[in-house]
């Protein structure tokens, strides 16, 4: 063999070595309320973009939908760490309580990334990305998709699982959109549902039963539609509803008539980019700190596309 071939098939070696490196990552993602259906279409997201880059990817969090649980969840990551060497972590970030496991990851030499949610830059100490929807636009598409429906006139209830960065924000963003472009419609101050289903339609009914004016309901929650359409039901109000996430449950409500929109966050899309960035940052690259995705208000009409990423999801 000449010089010239030799150093040719070492050269095509090195890169075939390379792109393989590149290929063989292990990323763990860690998410409390892991079974929660909007998680788990996150998770579906994940897991086929790390399919398709050829990542060895893992799933850790407590085993409930309707309890959130950072102290159960940290000792599965943690075991799930012992247990085997990782290149990245995931972990969801709505809860400042799990800010300090990320801290320990990074000073451990993991890179972390998270997803759906945005914490200002510099708050969580080694997040070195995330990759979420517009929060602000997305409320404010509600907010106006809202006001249009009801012909600028009425009042709105709006309700979040709890206070964090972007709920408190989609709700805010709402809100504003509303006041600025119907002012004749009057929009109640925020109240809490939680995420456990039954507790969330008390709360729900109750308000509906302490307002007898109210004509529209914003949540900005994956379980609202199924809140709302229940208080709906419950109280025989004639509401308009909208609220977030195309889960399968949520698309038949909306295709049955018993809420009017989503906000169609792009929960899959954010699950496939958080794998795509966890590995970007397991090959030391440097990372935008938000990276964001589109998201719109969906109605009856628009409902197919979303039908067949559930599909494609197994979901």
């Amino acid at each position: 063999m000449t010089i010239r071939k030799a150093a040719g098939a070492l050269a095509l070696l090195l890169t075939l070595g390379a792109a393989a490196q590149a290929a063989e990552k292990t990323i763990l993602w860690v998410q409390p309320l892991r079974d929660h259906p909007v998680h788990k279409l996150m998770q579906a997201g994940f897991l086929d973009e790390c399919k398709k880059l050829g990542y060895t990817c893992e799933i850790v969090g407590n085993p409930s939908a309707s309890t959130w649980d950072v102290p159960a969840t940290l000792p599965l990551a943690e075991a799930a760490l012992a247990s085997k060497k990782f290149d990245a972590v995931a972990v969801y970030t709505p809860d400042p309580a799990i800010y300090p496991f990320i801290a320990k990851l990074a000073a451990d030499g993991l890179p972390v990334v998270t997803w759906h949610m945005v914490p200002a830059e510099g708050t969580v100490k080694g997040l070195l990305a995330t990759t979420a929807e517009d929060v602000t636009e997305a409320g404010t598409n509600a907010g106006i998709a809202m006001g249009e429906k009801l012909g600028g006139k009425g009042t709105v209830a709006v309700t979040q699982s709890g206070s964090n960065v972007t709920e408190n924000e989609m709700a805010a963003s709402f809100k504003k959109a509303l006041n600025a472009k119907y002012p004749d419609i009057k929009v109640l101050d925020v109240q809490y549902e939680g995420v456990e289903p039954g507790a969330a339609r008390a709360k729900a009914v109750g308000i509906l039963q302490a307002n007898p004016d109210v004509t529209g309901a914003f949540s900005t929650t994956g379980y609202g539609p199924m809140t709302w359409s229940g208080a709906k039901r419950a109280t025989g109000r004639d509401i308009v509803i909208i609220s977030m996430d195309y889960t399968r449950q949520n698309l038949d409500l909306v295709k049955s008539g018993d809420v009017y929109g989503l906000v169609a966050q792009p929960l899959y899309e954010e699950g496939g980019k958080a794998a795509e960035l966890a590995g970007a940052a397991a090959d030391g690259q440097k990372l935008a700190y938000v990276n964001t995705l589109p998201a719109k208000v969906i109605t009856a009409s628009d409902l197919d596309p979303y039908y067949k990423i559930l599909d494609s999801a197994g979901q």
